[in-house]
């Protein structure tokens, strides 16, 4: 039965092993899923194959500079224990340091990237890794800054990391590391959804502006009032969106009296140049992932052949 690259594809999510060895395995099983699955796990991935699969939603991320370069990335592990593990936390610092010195285009070149100190690639090792942690290991997402000046932030050892991206004009980088950290730790706090009110796409604030007419219209006080005049109404609410949602925008959580925008200008006055906050990533680790409640009871009557 021949395979398809799909079906190397749909191996490699199922057991978390290489493509080069879902490659082998299907060939030795001519294209059938199942018995490659069992090969795998007869050529001693076992552990790796079983664990494949789990909702992996807890992990850590880091945020690191070297040489000027920043990267953030996001590896999920099954439960917190093992995210704190010193295994993990090496293996994901690890992952940081491929990111920052091979600057991979997207996941897929990351995880066909070597390894620090192997030959192997980054998806090779995994399986070696999940063998040794005893979990399921993903590594979910990264960004990488290698211009202008980037602060990185990690928050509650891995919970949240942030990167923020400078550029500057006659102000040293080492001058502007506690606003960048500042600014980190309101990206982290807020969590803004966009840098800059520029940047918000116009059918969001029209999408936006429905919403706040729909419910202008549900108070009885503006019930007669024309629909040029309740779009006048929600003008000053749309600015609320800014400051609720931009970055830039937000009021600065060290002094309520000014916006994050406000602030960067006075430290760019007083520093004698000029800041421009340029861009930043802030990711949550397990955000978005549906996470599994487990009925442990009912997992270890089912592993014992019982019924609860």
């Amino acid at each position: 039965m021949a395979f398809t690259a799909q079906d190397v594809k749909k191996l490699r999510e199922m057991t978390n092993v290489g493509m080069m060895d879902c490659k082998k395995a299907l060939t030795a099983s001519d294209g059938d899923m199942d018995k490659a699955v069992e090969w795998l796990r007869e050529k001693g991935l076992a552990a790796a194959a079983k664990k494949a699969g789990r909702i992996a939603a807890e992990g850590m991320v880091d945020a690191v500079v070297k040489n000027g370069i920043g990267a953030i990335v996001e590896v999920n592990a099954e439960t917190d224990f093992a995210s704190k593990s010193d295994k993990f936390v090496g293996f994901v610092s690890d992952v940081a340091d491929a990111i920052i010195e091979k600057n991979p285009a997207d996941l897929e070149a990351l995880l066909n990237t070597a390894y620090p100190g192997t030959d192997k690639t980054i998806e090779a090792v995994i399986p070696e890794k999940i063998l040794v942690i005893g979990e399921n290991i993903k590594v979910r997402r990264f960004s990488r800054y290698d211009t202008g000046v980037t602060v990185p932030y990690v928050h509650m050892g891995g919970r949240i990391g942030v990167l923020v991206n400078m550029e500057l004009e006659g102000i040293a980088p080492e001058a502007v590391t506690e606003l960048g950290k500042d600014l980190c730790m309101q990206a982290a706090a807020m969590n803004p959804s966009y840098l800059d009110k520029a940047e918000v796409p116009e059918s969001v604030i029209e999408h936006e502006k429905e919403i706040l007419i729909l419910q202008a219209k549900e108070d009885p006080k503006n019930a007669s009032k024309p629909q040029a005049i309740l779009e006048k109404m929600v003008l000053g609410r749309v600015g609320k969106y800014y400051k609720d949602n931009c970055l830039m925008q937000q009021e600065f959580v060290k002094d309520g009296e000014k916006s994050v925008e406000q602030h960067v200008a006075e430290v760019a006055k007083q520093l004698g140049g000029k800041i421009k906050v340029v861009k930043f990533v802030r990711y949550e680790k397990g955000e978005g992932i549906e996470k599994k409640v487990d009925d442990f009871a009912a997992e270890v009557a089912e592993a014992a052949g019982l019924k609860k």
